[in-house]
């Protein structure tokens, strides 16, 4: 296990902003920065990162906390596994207590699974570069590709040698269990043996976007035609093949920086393309492109360039893919390269300075690059071209941006020599049945809406005002719940002739403290069950610590309670409550003043009392209403009259802090 000073030390070393920029392209919006969600499909920024309070809050999903929590939801990483990240990232060493057998035994798969593949990965290495075979083989090979030492290292390249076992003996004997050697797919276990998947072959090892070692691929040197020349990981616990990208890991900050990511085929595309110098460049390893590979690069950038080969029936079979691209949204271009070149061979002889300007000069629009190709096929033949117009017009359908999909049709009626008329029906058709749903779903939706619509417009808003006033508490304890302020407590007597005399005493309470009794005398629990778990867990919070950090506190907390917490964090630079509040705003700068906290405080506990009485009011006005009441009229008057004369003592505590401001 992982000490806790080492923990502590990786909270305060860790800057959010820098984590979170590795996989998210973000920009400076006023003291916040902000980006595309990597939790959804937006299209519009709604995710906020806070460098000064070193959290993160996404608003498409309502997911927020620190640089730990960014990473167990986006990596979908463990505790330990976030803190380890970290740890590599800002060259902290881990300090671990030592772990029992038992602890050994429940230990993470997952994590066990990358350790295993992590070792993988390094004894590959130390064969290519130590052990006379990979040295004479394997480092030959690379060379022989044209690859640096630099970009060898780079990569993590190694060799698997040319014996049955050799990875699997290396592992055991190092304390490795077969069981996941075995789930990684790098061992293949029989029934009296064991031996290596991975055998004579140069090894690619597949990263995560954060770094980690998911799986290889593995080329064979030889010419044994019963071998594959490539062999890839299974699928595991840890590798999946749609979901990942061969040089995310590279590519990203330079994805980000360019605004612009080029998509390859192969392995050394993206290696030679890196050596090169154009680095911001990934492929999807030789299988066809997923949704889940293009919304990884959309987390980064909306711009693609499909680097093709310039053999036609690759340019013909990858071309499908295009679509899938356009499908969620992204700007799509493509290159090709002259016939006999692939971005391999093309970027090992061309200067650097001639292949960003060969790329810029030969990236064309998807639909000309498409007319231009397709119509060497159609030629005369007028049934060709009106099937490469079906064709082309199939493609523009899919952009969901209908600002987009008409350019693209003016486009194509100019490339194809056709009218927009005669392309627009077309697209219509195409759509016909996908509108047919989209009514039917709009009707039902229509529906629902009518039922909400008919609803009580107080209902609704009485909804908002418990929500506003139930964070408003959550906001206050947060930020100044340790606070020791005076408050003033307001006693109503009469005098032998019924006059009502008024007596205030000034008493100094700790604002949580003050808040956690008037709510107790009331008997009064937040309706919000996320709210009131977490409004409790800080009243003891400090009521057993002398100190409270937000931090510290945040670390700690559930999922759920994480969302919440740093919503309430990333909006309290302005604090408003509802109703007559609007008008008088009181902002955090101002908060620092005790008196301005004391008053900020009673303002908050009347109006939430004010609003529960009104609440009460109205539920007791429903029960007269009602063929079998709880209560019969004469009680519900009565106490509609006993809350009434509540109110109204409430209403003039208000009415005499309004005039304090004044």
């Amino acid at each position: 296990m992982i000490k806790q000073n080492t923990i502590d030390l990786v909270f305060e070393t860790a800057r959010v902003e820098e984590v979170i920029g590795d996989f998210v392209q973000l920009k400076r919006a006023g003291s916040n920065m902000k980006g595309l969600s990597p939790f959804s499909n937006e299209k519009s920024p709604s995710f906020m990162v806070s460098p000064v309070k070193q959290i993160w809050k996404d608003f498409s999903t309502g997911k927020g906390g620190n640089s730990v929590t960014f990473l167990m939801e986006h990596e979908h990483f463990s505790f330990p596994e976030a803190i380890r990240y970290l740890a590599k990232k800002y060259n902290i060493e881990i300090e671990e207590t030592v772990s029992s057998d038992e602890d050994k035994l429940v230990a993470n798969e997952k994590e066990s699974m990358y350790l295993v593949s992590e070792f993988a990965s390094k004894y590959f290495q130390h064969v290519l570069w130590e052990e006379e075979e990979g040295k004479a083989i394997g480092l030959s090979y690379f060379k022989e590709r044209g690859f640096t030492n630099e970009t060898i290292k780079k990569f993590n390249l190694g060799y698997s040698p040319n014996t049955w076992d050799a990875l699997t003996k290396e592992a055991l004997g190092k304390a490795y269990k077969l069981e996941f050697l075995e789930k990684t797919g790098l061992t293949i276990v029989g029934e009296d043996k064991q031996f290596d998947r991975f055998k004579a072959r140069v090894m690619f090892p597949i990263h995560s976007m954060s770094g980690r070692v998911l799986g290889f691929g593995g080329r064979i040197l030889t010419n044994d035609k019963k071998a594959a020349k490539y062999l890839n990981s299974p699928e595991s616990e840890i590798y999946h093949k749609s979901n990942v990208l061969y040089g995310i890991f590279h590519a990203k900050q330079a994805i980000a920086k360019l605004d612009n990511c080029f998509l390859v085929e192969g392995y050394t595309d993206v290696i030679q393309m890196h050596q090169a110098g154009i680095e911001n460049v990934v492929s999807s390893s030789g299988t066809a492109l997923t949704p889940n590979q293009i919304r990884l690069i959309n987390r980064l950038t909306k711009n693609i360039t499909v680097l093709f080969d310039g053999d036609a029936a690759g340019l013909r079979a990858s071309i499908r893919g295009i679509d899938l691209i356009l499908e969620e949204g992204m700007n799509v271009k493509v290159c090709s390269f002259p016939d006999g070149d692939d971005p391999d061979s093309f970027a090992k002889k061309t200067p650097y300075e001639d292949l960003v300007k060969y790329l810029d000069e030969n990236a064309k629009d998807f639909i000309q690059f498409k007319a231009s190709l397709l119509m060497q096929d159609a030629k005369n033949d007028p049934i060709k071209k009106a099937d490469l117009i079906r064709d082309m017009v199939i493609s523009i359908s899919k952009i969901p941006d209908r600002i987009k999909r008409e350019i693209y049709i003016q486009e194509c009626s100019r490339i194809m020599d056709i009218s927009e008329d005669v392309l627009f029906s077309t697209l219509a058709q195409m759509a016909q049945k996908d509108l047919s749903e989209a009514n039917k779903k709009f009707k039902q939706e229509q529906k629902a809406f009518d039922v909400v619509k008919n609803e009580s417009t107080e209902a609704i808003a009485k909804i908002d005002v418990v929500t506003l006033l139930e964070k408003s508490i959550l906001e206050i304890l947060l930020l100044y719940g340790h606070h020791e302020v005076e408050f003033e407590n307001v006693f109503i007597q009469f005098d032998e002739n019924g006059k009502e005399i008024e007596t205030i005493e000034k008493v100094n309470h700790k604002i949580y403290e003050r808040i956690y009794l008037s709510l107790q005398e009331d008997e009064i629990e937040l309706a919000n069950p996320i709210f009131n778990a977490i409004y409790i867990d800080l009243v003891a919070q400090f009521h057993q610590n002398e100190s409270f950090d937000k931090n510290h506190y945040l670390n700690n907390l559930l999922p759920e309670h994480a969302e919440v917490v740093t919503d309430i964090l990333m909006n309290d630079e302005k604090y408003q409550l509802h109703g007559w509040l609007d008008k008088k705003q009181v902002f955090v700068k101002e908060k620092d003043d005790l008196e301005i906290l004391s008053r900020l405080v009673t303002e908050t506990i009347v109006t939430f009392r004010e609003y529960l009485i009104n609440k009460l009011n109205h539920e007791l006005m429903l029960q007269i209403q009602e063929e079998t009441p709880e209560f019969t009229p004469e009680e519900i008057i009565t106490m509609i009259n006993d809350y009434n004369k509540l109110k109204v003592n409430i209403t003039r505590r208000i009415g005499r802090m309004r005039s304090d401001y004044n």
